[in-house]
């Protein structure tokens, strides 16, 4: 079913949408300003990547699951393909997933749907409550002069 939608409907909408348009404002005007929302997109899509990429380091940073981060750049991925595709509805449904609130909207209608299960240690990414965890091993080495007639340290409790 959502390869018929996908292969047989969108373009059935599109072609309708192309010759609706193209003959209120013309052929050239309408191929015009279809290169000029890819070309806006492609900005776009540039620059909200960027942001939640680096949303997304900075989480990983902090010690979290940038779950959040990873959804919205899925979203701007296929938001990308859909306004390089030439047509005035994909067009609208990609700047539409480029809005952060429809993102937000869609996230939580399909985290309502499934459930993510995350298993992480705070070792996976070496924090813990108290800080950086730093592993390593060491060896005690005391000067005869340190050592009481014991062998013993004077110094330890």
């Amino acid at each position: 079913m959502i390869l018929f939608i996908i292969f047989i409907i969108i373009p059935l909408i599109e072609l309708s949408l192309f010759s609706i348009i193209g003959e209120e404002i013309g052929l050239s005007t309408t191929l015009l300003l279809c290169l000029l929302t890819a070309l806006i997109g492609g900005f776009v899509v540039r620059r909200q990547g960027l942001d939640t990429l680096m949303r997304g380091q900075r989480a990983l940073r902090d010690g979290f699951l940038p779950i959040e981060e990873l959804f919205d750049g899925f979203c701007i991925v296929i938001a990308g393909s859909m306004l390089f595709t030439p047509g005035f509805f994909t067009d609208a449904m990609g700047f539409a997933l480029l809005i952060p609130p429809i993102r937000q909207l869609l996230r939580r209608e399909l985290s309502k749907h499934m459930e993510i299960v995350t298993e992480a240690s705070a070792q996976q990414y070496g924090r813990t409550s108290q800080g950086d965890i730093i592993d390593g091993d060491y060896e005690r080495v005391d000067t005869p002069e340190q050592l009481n007639d014991n062998g013993k340290n004077d110094d330890r409790p």
